[in-house]
């Protein structure tokens, strides 16, 4: 049996300090382990990059296209990648050094914006090379979340999600900005490149793991070992129904695609509008984890999932309400568009949207804890792909969801209808599964 490191959470289990009982964001994972503490500031800085880079890449398309569908598609070309590295990332961390497998999947990411950055600085870029190696750009496995669980000790997962969700929020309020910012004092090239620096701090971060082998029977890789992961879920009530909870809200619940005409044609403002809208939901997933510290210490995940989407559904739903108010003439100015803006139905909605954020971040906690403690390390990298996938595809096919219901309708119709389907729906499907409802964090069971 392999000895301990000094990053081994079983060397310090016993010098877990009491419990803290204020209401901010628990630190305690970056004390206990070092190596988390590291891989965490790597993983931010370089989440940080690739939104440059993502961003970047929309503006370039652009720049050489002038077609807005043309930059849609950097998105979809990205999405079958992304499920593939996702499903057989899963199954490389459940058969591999787990250490070994995040490093190859860093490096895949580190040479595609290498040669963004080449591109760009030689004059030679493309739309074909952009979509390319946004591609290639998007492949990033499941092999980090499953890291994790081995860094930690169990009660200290929720504590690891929040911080997580801290991550999410400077990548997604800080990163669009910047890259704006960034494209237009400096140009692409400077953008790629910084992001290239940026990605150095994740190397660091992996290269100083300790080697972390799965535990229990391996599967080699292959169809086999995607059906063993497949029977797997049929026999994990619990991590099956919060995925079906997860595809819920977000085919219901994300209006993010009518944020464009929101700001031209209904509250007004234009662009500014959009990435207000988008930011607020950001801030209040940023919010949440900042004030996460009563949530680490309730222990009933199965209720806080459920409660969370609700409270989700219930804002989507108001920010439905506000969008009608503004439709139906309440509270309007005679004259919206790009200049003139309906100042307090826009502040109304980025409330709304901040709720609908911390919201989602507090059930992602307890989705991501359950996930890591109550699924065998040997199916973790797996059950984490298929989570990736359900993950990528939600908020997809919740375009398409609000896109087409709003062509048929109005803006407004979408969210206020989403929102109270998801509200409803989430009450039947736990109501269904009593067990999803008595999940207890301390005896975690998939």
């Amino acid at each position: 049996m392999p000895h301990p490191t000094r990053d081994d959470p079983r060397t310090r289990r016993r010098a877990l300090p009491r419990l803290r009982r204020d209401h901010f964001i628990d630190l305690r994972p970056f004390r206990v382990s070092p190596a988390f503490a590291r891989l965490w500031v790597g993983s931010t800085l370089a989440g940080l990059g690739g939104q440059l880079t993502i961003v970047a890449v929309m503006l370039h398309v652009y720049e050489l296209t002038g077609d807005t569908f043309a930059v849609s598609m950097v998105a979809v070309v990205g999405l079958v990648p992304m499920i593939i590295a996702g499903l057989y990332g899963g199954m490389l961390a459940d058969a591999f050094d787990r250490r070994l497998v995040a490093l190859i999947a860093a490096s895949v990411t580190f040479v595609s914006t290498l040669l963004l950055a080449i591109l760009a600085w030689s004059g030679h870029e493309s739309v074909g090379w952009l979509f390319a190696l946004s591609a290639a750009n998007s492949i990033v496995g499941a092999t980090k979340s499953a890291i994790t669980p081995r860094l930690l000790p169990r009660e200290l997962l929720p504590a690891a999600a929040a911080l997580q969700g801290i991550t999410v929020g400077i990548m997604v309020m800080a990163g669009p900005a910047l890259a704006g910012v960034l494209v237009a004092f400096t140009g692409y090239a400077w953008t790629y490149s910084i992001d290239v620096v940026l990605m150095t701090s994740l190397f660091l971060g992996l290269w100083t793991l300790p080697r972390i082998r799965p535990e229990g029977e391996i599967v080699r890789p292959g169809l086999e070992s995607l059906r063993d992961g497949m029977r797997f879920l049929k026999r994990a009530p619990n991590i099956r129904l919060q995925y079906i909870l997860d595809i819920t809200a977000m085919t219901f619940g994300h209006p993010i695609a009518l944020f464009p005409a929101i700001g031209a044609v209904l509250l007004g403002g234009g662009p500014i509008t959009t990435g207000a809208l988008t930011a607020s939901i950001a801030a209040g997933a940023f919010a949440s984890s900042l004030f996460s510290g009563p949530i680490g210490r309730y222990r009933w995940h199965g209720i806080g999932i459920q409660r969370s989407i609700q409270v989700f559904g219930m804002a989507t739903a108001v920010f439905g309400l506000v969008l009608a108010a503004r439709a139906l003439g309440w509270f309007a100015p005679e004259r919206v568009d790009e200049s003139h803006a309906n100042i307090a139905l826009i502040v109304l909605a980025m409330i709304t949207l901040a709720v609908t954020g911390a919201a989602d971040n507090v059930s992602a906690i307890y989705r991501s804890t359950m996930m890591q403690a109550a699924v065998p390390d040997t199916m973790r990298g797996r059950l984490q792909g298929v989570f990736m996938v359900v993950v990528a595809g939600g908020p997809r096919v919740g375009a398409l969801y609000a896109g087409t219901l709003a062509t048929l309708t109005a803006l407004w119709v979408p969210s206020l209808v989403g929102g109270l389907v998801i509200v409803a729906l989430v009450g039947v499907l736990v109501r269904l599964n009593p067990g999803f409802r008595a999940y207890d964090a301390e005896h975690p069971t998939p």
